[in-house]
């Protein structure tokens, strides 16, 4: 039992040492570092985002360590933080998550005794190959004589190779969370940007990443639903590769500082901006057909795409849904050090590292 219920890798635990937020993406490893400001406020004190060879994480997975390893010894090197704890997550497809109800009361053991019994019926492995974890939601909202429980697994293989990628670079893991989670967290501080803090409205968080899109709608702050859609960033890096003969090295570069022709924009930026907020508009279309919900009451892009200016407008536009650019450092005290025009630009990427530097202040 106690092989599965193993808090260094716990996806629920509440109370961790100052950590930093690593984010290991198919295309990137993002950093963030967080401080407490007083009164429940914090301070970016530091970001660093540095690029993954090819190839070197792939559908969520770690296929080169080495090259993760190298990445994220950069990023802390880009960091230029003393902080050598971390806090990492899974991808939500390398996660089994599931609510259920269980009696009120129960000692810890006898808890645990059942969430093995409850994860037996619908883990298609043998326990031997997963962590597990849960969480007490609160009181059943038909029974207050039971509690909702959050089950989480994962298998072990999946949370070893992060670990390994970020204790070869010299970190050390405290908390193994899950990108959902992380994502969610993030966006507690982006839902004081929206009408009466988000409360009683359904948001529809669609985070683009290189080759996937990732939707996440919360209903009255709470997560109701989960897609992913096959489209990232990769395909505007890719075009800027055929169109004017770059290297995908160079293409990303071009694609993230510029120097590009002027016809970039015309000839491949803005068709793409157009796909994406039809993707976008799929998603949402989706969302309203197949559940209980039928608006969306504002859309939050993040994700490297969600930097292109005026994105937010063509969605918008699109789906006549109120959009905005994902931000949470926004209204956060900044270290001298960083430009707020620059994280402005970086913000929308670093959701899912910024959710797990919050992890520090549970």
């Amino acid at each position: 039992m106690k092989g599965n219920f193993n808090l260094k890798f716990d996806f629920f635990l509440e109370r961790t040492p100052p950590v930093i937020g690593v984010d290991i993406s198919s295309a990137y490893v993002k950093m963030v570092e967080l401080s407490a400001a007083g009164r429940g406020a914090y301070k970016l004190e530091g970001y660093a985002i540095a690029p993954l060879a090819k190839d070197a994480v792939v559908d969520g997975n770690i296929a080169e360590l080495d090259s993760v390893v190298d990445a994220i010894r950069r990023a802390w090197k880009l960091l230029g933080s003393r902080e050598k704890r971390a806090a990492l997550a899974l991808p939500a497809a390398a996660v089994i998550s599931k609510k259920v109800l269980m009696a009120g009361g129960l000692r810890e053991e006898d808890m645990e005794l059942q969430v093995e019994a409850e994860a037996n019926q619908y883990i298609p492995f043998s326990l031997d190959e997963v962590n597990i974890d849960f969480q007490i939601l609160g009181p059943a909202s038909n029974n207050p004589e039971e509690v909702e429980v959050l089950i989480a697994a994962s298998r072990k293989e999946k949370i070893e190779d992060r670990v390994a990628a970020a204790e070869g670079a010299g970190l050390k893991v405290a908390v193994m969370d899950v990108e959902t989670y992380a994502t969610e967290a993030a966006y507690s501080l982006i839902s004081k940007q929206l009408p009466n803090n988000g409360n009683d409205q359904t948001v529809m968080i669609v985070d683009i990443g290189a080759t996937m899109m990732h939707i996440d709608v919360l209903h009255d702050n709470e997560s109701v639903y989960m897609r992913e859609q096959s489209f990232g960033g990769a395909q505007l890096t890719q075009e800027i590769q055929r169109r004017y003969g770059l290297t995908p090295e160079e293409a990303e570069i071009a694609k993230r500082k510029g120097g590009l022709p002027e016809t970039y924009e015309s000839e491949v930026l803005q068709p793409f901006v157009q796909s994406l907020s039809m993707e976008v508009a799929r998603a949402l279309q989706f969302f309203t057909s197949s559940t209980q919900y039928n608006r969306v009451d504002h859309i939050v892009l993040a994700g490297g795409c969600a930097a292109i200016p005026g994105v937010n407008v063509m969605v918008q536009e699109r789906t006549q849904v109120n959009t905005i650019v994902a931000n949470p450092f926004h209204d956060i005290a900044l270290n001298q050090r960083i430009k707020s025009q620059q994280v402005a630009a970086d913000a929308p990427s670093l959701l899912i590292a910024c959710g797990l530097a919050m992890r520090s202040f549970d």
